[in-house]
């Protein structure tokens, strides 16, 4: 697999008069994989396996930081399982809810 060498930093909208775009937790993670891993787009469906992605486990590891900045989160080292894109996504909404709610 080869990498793309920059990380992501891409906002989580973006402003139109009164109106917000929000982009969905699934299409932020596709985003931060097609900017920093050389991937094909069709291989990111919710279903794929985060192993027929190709990462290998530094990629997986510095995914899992660029995941963390990119939803302002903090992903525990234990009790998480992340073998597709939907656990990525669910895990996320979890934590982001959790997190957040608890910082307020």
């Amino acid at each position: 697999m080869r990498r793309v060498d920059r990380m992501a930093d891409f906002s989580t909208g973006e402003t139109k008069g009164r109106m917000k775009h929000i982009v969905s937790t699934y299409e932020r993670i596709k985003k931060l994989f097609l900017e920093n891993f050389d991937i094909e787009e069709d291989r990111l469906q919710p279903s794929a396996t985060i192993e027929s992605t190709g990462l290998d486990s530094l990629d997986k590891l510095e995914f899992m930081f660029a995941l963390e900045k990119e939803f302002d989160i903090k992903i525990p080292d234990r009790e998480v399982a992340l073998n597709s894109i939907q656990d990525m996504i669910d895990v996320i909404d979890r934590l982001a809810a959790e997190q957040h709610v608890n910082a307020v």
